[in-house]
């Protein structure tokens, strides 16, 4: 069986092993892969594993060998899931892994905004705290969490994670999550309503593309703080960049964007109080090895006829 890994830079930049794969079948390693080259690079393999490089159709017909294709991610629009089912190609993806590091993050870019730890830690590099008159200083608010409310927009595995953060960091939580109902629930027009802290952890669907907006905007608190490690088109960007330079929203952290890498005209890029990251929630060792480790269980499974983690009908 030949296994050809199109794009596997980001997944395993050196870190980690590929030998689960090894021991499947011929592999093949790509780091990336560009546009112009992915149908010469699978060539005739049986198995396709991609992360951001895209498969379609074309692509299946060019390369008629393949049965198989692997998504070393949740998303996997990357793929013509539908194409793939009319060629009876199994496509799989990794629906679960990184619920703790991307909790982890998601608390990560609140903290920063409440203490500006990277700017301050700079300025005592840059001799600031030496050469200062007082015993300390700060130069941006700095702002203690406890007794105040975060709203979770999808409360599954990774919304529920990041709850248990801000419990223990002594914050109220509420949650909007239309199959997930729980104590905590409360619907959306309340949840934008009383939170000082509004988090993302829905998936990209129509009814939550762009939900954060300038209708719903206006709904919040004002200074509310707005947290996005999901996905980026869940904002519309210009009516949260309009919202931070007028002060409603006092701070956005945001680890996705619309378009990425993002675009050097994203207008987030240029407004107040605002934290963007290169989409790395997902990318501790530890989170990554669990990615891997599916990964390879998903073909594993595939080998001996019983699929799963199947995204589309065969």
């Amino acid at each position: 069986m030949r296994i050809v890994i199109l794009d596997g830079y980001t997944e395993n930049p050196g870190d980690l092993s590929w030998e689960g794969f090894e021991k499947l079948g011929e592999l093949k390693v790509y780091d990336r892969t560009p546009k112009d080259k992915i149908k010469e690079r699978i060539g005739g393999a049986d198995v396709v594993i991609t992360n951001k490089t895209p498969i379609i159709r074309e692509t299946m017909i060019a390369c008629p060998n393949m049965k198989y294709v692997g998504v070393l991610a949740t998303g996997y629009n990357v793929v013509d899931v539908v194409a793939a089912s009319e060629r009876g190609i199994i496509v799989t993806n990794i629906p679960t892994y990184g619920s703790a590091a991307v909790a982890q993050m998601a608390v990560a870019l609140l903290l920063e905004i409440c203490h500006h730890t990277a700017h301050h830690a700079n300025a005592v590099l840059e001799g600031r705290w030496s050469s200062n008159p007082d015993w300390c200083f700060w130069d941006y608010p700095l702002i203690e969490l406890a007794g105040k409310t975060m709203g979770i927009i999808g409360y599954g595995r990774i919304g529920q994670s990041t709850g248990k953060i801000a419990k223990a960091l002594g914050m109220k939580v509420v949650s909007y999550d239309p199959i997930e109902k729980v104590e905590e629930s409360v619907d959306l027009d309340t949840l934008f309503k009383i939170a000082d802290v509004i988090a993302l952890h829905c998936p990209l669907l129509p009814e939550t593309e762009g939900i954060i907006n300038n209708n719903n905007i206006a709904k919040m608190k004002d200074g509310v703080i707005i947290l996005n490690n999901s996905r980026g088109p869940l904002i519309v960007e210009e009516d949260l960049c309009d919202a931070l330079n007028s002060g409603k929203v006092y701070a956005a952290g945001l680890d996705v964007v619309s378009t990425e890498p993002i675009r050097t005209d994203n207008p987030l890029l240029k407004a107040k109080n605002c934290f963007i990251t290169p989409h790395i929630s997902w990318a501790p060792k530890e989170s990554r090895e669990r990615l891997m480790n599916i990964a390879v269980d998903n073909l594993e499974k595939f080998i001996i006829g019983e699929p799963i983690n199947i995204v589309n009908a065969k």
